[in-house]
């Protein structure tokens, strides 16, 4: 087949499966790989196309695609035990157990436990994996496959970016054009917190034995939840999240005859779980060592969470309106939940033509119900929380621990995907060409309403996809390719209906359309492979909320931006040689040009209503955004790798693989280039963060000759030079901006690289 190229985009436009389901998000595309930790352990192989990749289903992936695969029948007999351990008190410990085949059976087995405090402060993990894979050859036309995997699991999270001298002021000064008065004394960032920095968790007396609530399956054991002890009685999480995601499919292949095969897989997918955040108004501290520890927390930074004082305040409050014995909280920590249950069923029919021409048709159906809730996770000290957010309640509602807040939503997703493919190889000659059609339905019902209306968008959204492409065999050495496709991809669920059940009047799809071409060569001790691509994405779907103080709905509504327009193109190089029999060298090189092509505009309708409440008519507004030739940020546009792997003697191998990013534009919202009523715009491009490099260092040593035991002990170091650099950037941030807001280094809120860190560990086979 064509070879398929990278181009720019994240993992919401690459389809990722895993023994061929389809495992991005059906709301929002995305996928959350803290869901699948240990899936690796337990595969046989994970085939990655890039870019316009022949992926024969029907979803709309323009990035690439992954199937993670895990083969039992491949497998041979035997098991492995691995034991790994490394930095911030990392332990994990993976158990596998292949059958090998059994006459007409074969079963492997995984399981993972994994542990560690974090090299970043407060990230603990507590995590299990899981994997049963059994596969039956019934007779000679028919084979079964079942599995079932999950990965449930808890970790503190580090998800608030700090300017850049609250990690290093001696980094940020060598940042070209920060400002260095940022963390001159009495400034907002005189206080440096260093590169471990987290600022979602605080200390709290380990006299504070109030429990916390959380549920993923079951109560209590060891993937349930419910009332429960905190991680830790010393420090609290404010960021923490926890999910079990587990997966089981039952594969069915027909042989019909020599030429004609069908492949079917009928799926569930669950998810249970959420991420945690604090509710209400929680005290906190302002930064430690600021001049005036008097001031408000706001007015010095990193401020740190004072749990403790929220405690006290909670445990001593009694409201008289509510109860005359229980105390009232004024801050809690909640949960916002996601428990979702997905059925499908995907079927394809190979039919072999000939020798050289297959065919191929296939079908993928799936829907889904998603709760989307919070809930009362600690109450910080009180013994009941009051809250508004539920009209069914107007006068307010006392909830304890597990009770729902804030919102409670369903929402429902169908999909329907039919495709084709055909595939032409003969002699120097090899194509594929490829036809799509899906639809995709949304509702949202609303629980916190008085109405629970149901609420939908009319009839489905269909899109199509057309991708052909060829490779030509110059000789034995030398091929060229070309792949080109168009692309639609629906609309996420809140570009079609918003979180709070506003409706986009008429959503439009995403539109790609890209052109890849290159050159295959393989000699001897060397291959090289070189291409360019050019990928143009029409309407991409974006909202932006709005305060606008007036209507029926409230002070925050949303617009739904229209012709969000960019372009992405670029040149990719890799290569390898093997110099001698002991060294081997790799390199790869990506250049990439990603930028807005057009400006965007945005249209808001607000009923107008007279002195009694009555609608009269309708006020229209339309936003205009300016991001004509802006570059497209988070994620560099320019990285480079060198790789160099020695073998000095048999069963050691070590390699160093040097890394190096450029035009790592810092991330930014459209939404936030409004065009003023008198047509002024900032068209200013937004912070570019400093090129940076890394490498890491890499062990494997087979001791099998040495020990006369199946062992192999490897080692992995990574950042082995302890290197400073931004890994995030978000430009002209609403929190830890210094001055004037010009899109500076001192203007960004960053994420810096984790310093240098290791895992080391033994494999015994068996």
């Amino acid at each position: 087949m064509p070879v398929s190229m990278f181009v720019g985009f994240n993992q919401r436009n690459v389809a990722v499966m895993i023994n061929g389901v389809p495992q991005n998000d059906m709301e929002n595309g995305w996928v959350y790989w803290s869901n699948w930790d240990g899936v690796a352990d337990a595969s046989h192989s994970i085939p990655m196309q890039r870019g316009l990749s022949a992926v024969n289903l029907a979803t709309p992936s323009i990035g690439g695609t992954m199937n993670i695969i895990t083969n039992p029948a491949a497998q041979e007999r035997g098991g492995r035990f691995k034991q790994e351990l490394g930095a911030g008190s990392f332990l994990k410990t993976t158990i596998n157990y292949n059958t090998g085949l059994m006459g007409n059976l074969a079963v492997s087995a995984n399981l993972v436990r994994k542990t560690g405090e974090g090299v970043i402060d407060k990230t603990w993990t507590d995590a299990w994996a899981y994997y049963l894979g059994a596969s039956y050859q019934l007779n000679e036309t028919n084979r079964f496959e079942l599995y079932a995997i999950g990965a449930p699991q808890r970790h503190g999270q580090n998800l608030y970016r700090q300017n850049i001298a609250s990690y290093s002021q001696e980094f940020a000064g060598e940042v070209d054009g920060y400002d260095a008065t940022a963390f001159a004394a009495g400034e907002k960032f005189e206080t440096e917190a260093g590169r471990n920095f987290n600022q979602n968790w605080g200390p709290v007396s380990s006299d504070y034995k109030g429990q916390q609530y959380w549920y993923m399956y079951g109560q209590g054991g060891l993937f349930g939840g419910g009332l429960v002890d905190r991680h830790s009685p010393d420090f609290l999480n404010e960021r923490e999240n926890f999910f079990h995601k587990p997966l089981v499919n039952l594969n069915h292949y027909l042989t019909i005859n020599d030429q004609m095969r069908v492949n079917s897989i009928l799926y569930w997918s669950g998810g249970s779980g959420g991420g945690t955040g604090t509710y209400g108004s929680v005290k906190r501290f302002i930064a430690e060592g600021a001049a005036d520890q008097d001031a408000a927390w706001w007015s010095s930074s990193p401020w740190t969470w004072d749990w403790n004082g929220e405690i006290a305040e909670n445990s001593a409050n009694i409201d008289s309106a509510y109860s005359t014995t229980e105390n009232r909280s004024t801050g809690i920590l909640r949960n916002s939940i996601n428990r979702q249950s997905t059925i499908g069923a995907i079927s394809k029919l190979n039919y072999d033509l000939n020798e050289d021409i297959k065919l191929q048709l296939g079908l993928d159906w799936r829907t889904a119900g998603i709760e989307h809730a919070r809930e009362v996770r600690d109450l910080l000290g009180g013994d009941y929380y009051v809250d508004f957010a539920d009209d069914n309640a107007s006068d307010g509602k006392i909830v304890r621990l597990g009770d729902k807040i804030a919102y409670s939503n369903v929402t429902t997703v169908d999909w329907l995907g039919f495709f084709g493919q055909a595939s032409y190889s003969s002699g120097p000659i090899s194509a594929y060409g490829m036809a799509g059609w899906s639809q995709i339905a949304y509702t949202y019902q609303d629980s916190f309403t008085v109405a629970k209306t149901v609420v939908d968008h009319g009839d489905p959204i269909t899109a199509t996809q057309l991708k052909a492409g060829a490779m030509y065999d110059l000789n034995e050495n030398m091929s060229v390719f070309a792949n080109f496709g168009l692309v639609e991809k629906p609309p996420i669920m809140d570009n079609v209906i918003y979180y709070d059940g506003t409706v986009a009047s008429d959503p439009a799809n995403e539109k790609f359309s890209s052109l890849e071409g290159g050159v295959n060569y393989n000699a001897g001790n060397m291959s090289v492979k070189a291409g360019y691509y050019m990928t143009s994405w029409k309407d991409r779907n974006l909202t932006k909320s709005v305060t606008t103080g007036q209507g029926s709905s409230g002070d925050t509504d949303v617009i739904f931006l229209t012709g969000v327009n960019q372009d992405h193109s670029g040149l990719e190089l890799q290569a390898s040689m093997q110099v001698i029999d002991m060294l081997r060298l790799d390199a790869s090189l990506g250049m990439g040009t990603w930028k807005f092509v057009s400006d965007a505009s945005g249209e808001y309708q607000e009923a107008e209503f007279d002195t009694l409440g009555n609608v009269t008519g309708q006020t229209s507004t339309t936003y205009e955004y300016a991001l004509n030739d802006l570059y497209v940020g988070d994620m560099p546009q320019t990285g480079m790798s060198f790789g160099a792997t020695l073998t000095p003697m048999p069963g050691l191998s070590v390699q160093a693989l040097f890394n190096y990013y450029d035009k790592n534009y810092s991330d930014w919202s459209p939404g936030a280039r409004e065009v003023d009523s008198g047509g002024e715009a900032d068209r200013e491009q937004v912070w570019m963060a400093p090129s940076y490099s890394k490498l890491n260092l890499h062990v494997n040593f087979d001791l099998t000759d040495m020990t006369g035991m199946p062992i192999t002990a490897f080692a992995h170091v990574f950042n082995a030079l302890d290197d400073v650099y931004v890994q995030d950037a978000t430009d002209n941030s609403q929190y830890n901006s210094y001055g004037d807001k010009t899109h500076a280094a001192h203007n960004a809120e960053v994420f810096l690289g984790t310093p240098r860190y290791f895992n080391l560990g033994l494999t015994y086979s068996f």
